[in-house]
């Protein structure tokens, strides 16, 4: 796979001759054009080592209580008293405020003499009653007289029933002039004071007025959007650390609440809601602080990595052959260098891989209805038919379909922001790139790898290189003109036109 090509990094002292440096001159003439482009421009290299790879997603949100109670009174009327101010720590039954009882006070007394009438009512209703039936008995009255008596009293009963539940109303609202807290928390806004009349919350179509607001900050939460991209790999329980700018050297841990389905577009970007779950013990957090969310989506330990400047697409490899000096023939890498890399990354991992994994004519989809046929007898497993189809996506696209992004052909550093790097991929088994690898005598080859997962700097690689080799680095602007230029000189054979 190697090719006998390597950098040349001597300075050669030109040769002057009349005043006019002729080394250019010299060398091309004392060089043919195939030696003339062996040797690759000299470029920044790499070394592939062992590091921590830690993948987060990031977002703001806002802090806000997760439980906030506006207290409204069910008694109109003018505050007598208020008992609480902003900030102070209440528990159930405490008292915040007194409303003027007067108005439910002489309603109340109302009640309670028609309640005592009614109930007066009943017991001579009664004792009417008791009498008709010993005379009905006697035969002095009549069966209607005592018919009559009957309807009295039954008349009196229910009197005395709409009596008594009016009495007990208007003895609830009698309490509701004294209004206490329904639950623990701390108080965060009075938008009330003494003297201030106020709007029943039951017998006013706006909702009342709210005397107090009262949160419990013992737990808190953060509402923040992340975007759909990222969201994917998010999961209700991950751990999540959150920075405010309140505490910069404190970290507060939580965990992830909810994702919740509705999406939000901003920017024409697709957000979703994610609700993060925080401790609070300490009150240190308080509602409506700005907090930096971020969200461990993926972590390698001691993982292989590179720079992701270092490494292209394979539709890519030409044209960065071409920005290193490195002629197009001595590009010897084939797309089936994918599927073998697949193969071996699942035999290392102890999976099965299947027969069709190699493929007709270096690149076909393999036989779906056979692969479905050996699952059903046992042969093979959902991980192997996995496999083998991202050997089939590699064979068919190279790393250009497997890196899932790449915008214009421009090298992964420099889409560091664009969200390729930040968002990485930990698939099963990885994502097909190149890298050009500098062997110890300088020589200069492609090599396919499978990329796992990356952060913005570094991609973890699976397989195709080791620890300590030499790789390098291609500048994405330059391999994006390169690119450019070759579009143009393709639009120039055509004519000017499009190639299709």
């Amino acid at each position: 796979m190697a090719s006998d090509f390597s950098l040349d990094r001597t300075v050669r002292r030109p040769l002057l001759v009349g005043g006019i440096a002729l080394s250019t001159l010299l060398v091309l003439a004392g060089c043919g054009d195939r030696e003339a482009e062996a040797s690759p421009r000299a470029t920044a290299v790499a070394e592939v080592v062992r590091q921590d790879l830690r993948l987060v997603a990031e977002a703001t949100g806002e802090l806000e209580p997760l439980r906030k109670v506006e207290v409204k009174s069910k008694a109109s009327g003018e505050v007598l008293e208020t008992f609480v101010e902003v900030g102070d720590r209440v528990e159930p039954g405490t008292l915040l405020a007194r409303i003027d009882p007067r108005d439910v006070q002489n309603s109340y007394n109302q009640v309670q003499a028609d309640y005592e009438v009614a109930q007066e009512r009943l017991s001579v209703s009664e004792a009417q009653l008791r009498r008709s039936e010993n005379l009905l008995a006697s035969g002095v009255i009549t069966d209607q007289e005592h018919e009559s008596r009957s309807l009295d009293f039954a008349n009196a009963k229910a009197a005395f029933v709409r009596a008594e539940t009016s009495l007990e109303l208007a003895r609830l609202q009698l309490q509701d002039v004294t209004i206490r807290s329904p639950m623990t928390g701390i108080v965060l806004v009075k938008d009330v004071e003494e003297g201030q009349v106020i709007q029943s919350a039951s017998g006013n179509v706006s909702g009342g007025t709210t005397l107090v607001t009262i949160a419990n900050l013992d737990v808190v939460q953060v509402r923040t959007l992340i975007d759909e991209t990222d969201v994917g790999r998010i999961e209700a329980g991950m751990p999540v650390n959150v920075r405010v700018e309140a505490y910069p050297d404190r970290r507060f841990t939580g965990q992830v609440e909810k994702i919740e389905p509705q999406a939000t577009v901003q920017s024409n970007v697709v957000m979703f809601p994610v609700i993060v779950r925080l401790e609070n013990a300490d009150g240190a957090l308080k509602p409506g602080m700005s907090a930096e969310v971020i969200v461990t989506v993926a972590e390698r330990q001691n993982t292989l990595t590179l720079p992701n400047n270092a490494i292209v697409s394979f539709n890519e490899m030409r044209t960065a052959a071409s920005v290193l000096g490195i002629p197009e023939s001595r590009i010897d890498l084939e797309q089936s260098a994918f599927q073998q890399l697949t193969r071996e990354l699942a035999e290392s991992r102890g999976q099965e891989v299947p027969e069709q994994t190699a493929m007709r004519g270096g690149g076909d989809a393999p036989n779906l209805q056979a692969l479905r046929d050996q699952v059903a007898r046992g042969e093979i497993s959902q991980d192997s038919i996995r496999a083998l189809m991202q050997a089939a996506g590699a064979a068919r696209g190279g790393a250009g379909a497997g890196a899932r992004g790449g915008q214009g052909g421009q090298a992964w550093g420099a889409q560091q922001g664009s969200g390729l790097a930040a968002r990485g991929g930990d698939g099963d088994m990885g994502r097909p790139g190149v890298v050009f690898v500098r062997s110890a005598d300088g020589t200069v080859s492609p090599r396919a790898i499978l990329i796992g997962v990356n952060d913005w700097n570094n991609s973890e690689v699976l397989i195709g290189v080791d620890e300590g080799e030499e790789v390098l680095l291609i500048g994405g602007a330059q391999l994006q003109a390169q690119q450019q230029q070759n579009a143009q000189q393709m639009r120039a054979r055509m004519g000017g036109g499009l190639p299709f």
